[in-house]
């Protein structure tokens, strides 16, 4: 068999796998996202109890490999009860982590902003959140935009490392594939190509959704 009725014939495998990676990030990074705005905001903002403990996760997810973190969650937690599918425990590792990274960034677009509008928006009678998710998040989830766009890519490129528990995503199905066959030379190669357009395919889209969210002349003024 040549090489492209042999890549014609795993595409559809392939095929299967890009879906998974694809699931495996959308929703990984949008759970990781919500856990680095409460993050942030609990370090930034938070009483002194909230702050240590949003200071350890972000230390303790950074500070540890995302491989010992899926075994953990994956091989560890059901010896305490707690069971997840393959792919579900790859999605909450994949969130726990991401989002300490993103609550750094995300707390340095915030230090970045004037303090003064937070206490005019409380001079003028807003409450303390009331001022927080008005004016001053949605600035800084702007301008994060371009850093988050790197943890995005990481992601996107980390679910690789799932099938170590069994996850069926690109990777693990392309390993199974290149068994079968014995062709992993072939197979890698295209599944490199397969990253290569799915990286490129977002960062193209974070890119223009950075061009979108931008405020013409703001940069400028500040």
């Amino acid at each position: 068999m040549d090489f492209f009725n042999y890549i014609q014939s795993i595409l559809p495998a392939l095929g299967f796998g890009v879906k998974i990676t694809l699931i495996m990030t959308a929703t990984s990074m949008g759970l990781a996202a919500v856990i680095a705005v409460l993050l942030a905001v609990g370090k930034m903002y938070g009483p002194k109890p909230v702050k240590w403990f949003c200071s350890a996760y972000i230390e303790l997810f950074r500070g540890t490999p995302l491989l010992v973190q899926l075994f953990i969650i994956y091989f560890g937690l059901p010896e305490v009860g707690l069971n997840f599918p393959s792919l579900i425990a790859a999605i909450i590792g994949f969130a726990l982590n991401s989002g300490a990274y993103q609550a750094e960034y995300l707390r340095g677009a915030i230090q970045s902003i004037k303090t003064g509008q937070l206490q005019a928006a409380r001079s003028i009678g807003m409450s303390f959140f009331e001022s927080l998710r008005s004016i001053v998040l949605p600035q800084a989830l702007r301008r994060v935009i371009p850093a988050w766009s790197n943890d995005v890519i990481y992601t996107l490129k980390y679910t690789s490392v799932a099938f170590m528990i069994g996850a069926h995503e690109l990777t693990s199905v392309a390993k199974i594939m290149a068994g079968r066959y014995f062709r992993f030379a072939d197979t890698f190669i295209v599944v490199g190509v397969m990253y290569l357009i799915l990286v490129y395919i977002f960062s193209s889209s974070v890119n223009l959704l950075e061009q979108r969210m931008r405020i013409p002349g703001f940069e400028m003024r500040e």
